[in-house]
C-alpha cells in the first residue's frame, strides 16, 4: 500500500513537470519562435494565450512587439567641407518577423549590435555627404530678417538642399532597406545632439565673438553719426530760432525808436523852449558830476539855462 502511494506520487509529480514543460503563456507585447533542438519549428506565433509545445524537446523563445530603442553613441564625424562634428543618433525599431529575427539575430542583444554598425555607418555616409550648413538647419531663411553685413549673412542666405530633416530621412531610408532581411523594422532615426568637436568650437566661439562686436562697433558707429546729426539739427534750429528773435527784436526796437521819435517830435512842435529845456536838463544829468570838469564858451546852447537860472 505504501509502495502504490509512492508510485502515485511520483506519477502526478512527474505528470505536472511535463504539463508545466508543454505549456507556456504568450502576452499580448509578446510573440514566440519554437524551436527543436536549437532549429526553428512551425510558424511564429503572435496570437496571446494559453500555447502548447513538446516537453524537453521544444523550446519556447520570446520576442518583444513594442517599439524598442536604440541609444546609439556620439561619434565624430567629417562633413563634406570638412568641418568636424560630434553626432549622436537615436532609433526605434520593432521586430516584424520573428522567425527571420531569430534565424539572423538571435536576440535582441544581437539586433542592438547589427543596428550600430547599420544606422553609425549610415550617418556617417551621409554627413560626409553635406555640407555643415545642411547638417545645422532645416528650412532656408528669411532674407528680410537678417542683419546685413554679418559674417553669418552669406552662410544663412545660402539656400540648402535637404537640411537636417533631409539628412534624416536619408538616413532612415538607406538603414531601413538594409534591415529588412533581418526581420525587423526601422520606425525612426533621430539626431539627439549635434555639436562642433572641441578644438574647431573654440574657433567658432571666438569668430562668433569677433563678430559680435564688429556688429556692436558698427550699431555704436551709426548712433554716433545719428547723435551728431541730431545735435547739428539743435544747433542750426537754435540758430534759427536766435535769428528770428534777433529779428523780431530788432524790428521791435525800430519800431520803439520810431514812436520815441515821433513823441519827441510832436512835444518839440508843441512847445520847443520846453522841450530843448527838458533835452538839456537831461544832458546835465548824464554829463555832469562834482569829478567833471567842462570848458564851453558863453555863447554854448548848454550854458545857456544856467547862466538864465534866478
Amino acid at each position: 500500500m505504501k509502495t502504490r502511494s509512492i508510485v502515485t506520487i511520483i506519477a502526478v509529480l512527474a505528470a505536472l513537470i511535463i504539463l508545466s514543460s508543454s505549456l507556456y503563456v504568450v502576452t499580448e507585447t509578446e510573440q514566440v519562435v519554437i524551436t527543436q533542438f536549437g532549429d526553428p519549428v512551425g510558424n511564429p506565433i503572435i496570437t496571446p494565450g494559453l500555447k502548447f509545445k513538446v516537453p524537453f524537446i521544444q523550446t519556447a523563445n520570446f520576442f518583444d512587439k513594442r517599439f524598442l530603442e536604440w541609444d546609439g553613441e556620439a561619434n565624430q564625424v567629417p562633413t563634406k567641407d570638412k568641418r568636424y562634428l560630434w553626432v549622436d543618433t537615436y532609433a526605434r525599431w520593432r521586430i516584424v518577423d520573428p522567425l527571420k529575427f531569430f534565424q539572423r539575430l538571435q536576440n535582441e542583444i544581437g539586433a542592438q549590435s547589427r543596428l550600430d554598425d547599420i544606422i553609425d555607418g549610415e550617418t556617417r555616409s551621409s554627413v560626409a555627404r553635406h555640407d555643415l550648413v545642411e547638417m545645422v538647419r532645416s528650412t532656408n531663411r528669411d532674407p528680410e530678417a537678417i542683419l546685413v553685413g554679418s559674417e553669418e549673412e552669406t552662410a544663412i542666405l545660402e539656400e540648402i538642399e535637404k537640411g537636417r530633416d533631409g539628412i534624416v530621412r536619408e538616413i532612415l531610408e538607406r538603414a531601413s532597406s538594409r534591415v529588412q532581411d533581418l526581420g525587423i523594422e526601422l520606425i525612426d532615426v533621430r539626431f539627439k545632439r549635434i555639436n562642433y568637436v572641441e578644438e574647431v568650437q573654440k574657433d567658432v566661439f571666438a569668430r562668433m565673438i569677433a563678430e559680435r562686436r564688429r556688429i556692436a562697433e558698427r550699431f555704436r558707429s551709426e548712433g554716433e553719426g545719428e547723435s551728431a546729426r541730431i545735435r547739428g539739427e539743435r544747433e542750426r534750429e537754435l540758430k534759427r530760432i536766435q535769428s528770428e528773435a534777433y529779428r523780431e527784436a530788432q524790428e521791435i526796437r525800430g519800431k520803439a525808436d520810431g514812436e520815441a521819435t515821433r513823441i519827441y517830435a510832436e512835444a518839440y512842435n508843441r512847445d520847443a523852449s520846453f522841450y530843448t529845456f527838458m533835452k538839456s536838463l537831461e544832458t546835465y544829468e548824464k554829463t555832469v558830476d562834482p569829478q567833471t570838469t567842462f570848458i564851453l564858451t558863453t555863447d554854448s546852447d548848454l550854458l545857456r539855462f544856467m547862466k538864465d537860472a534866478p
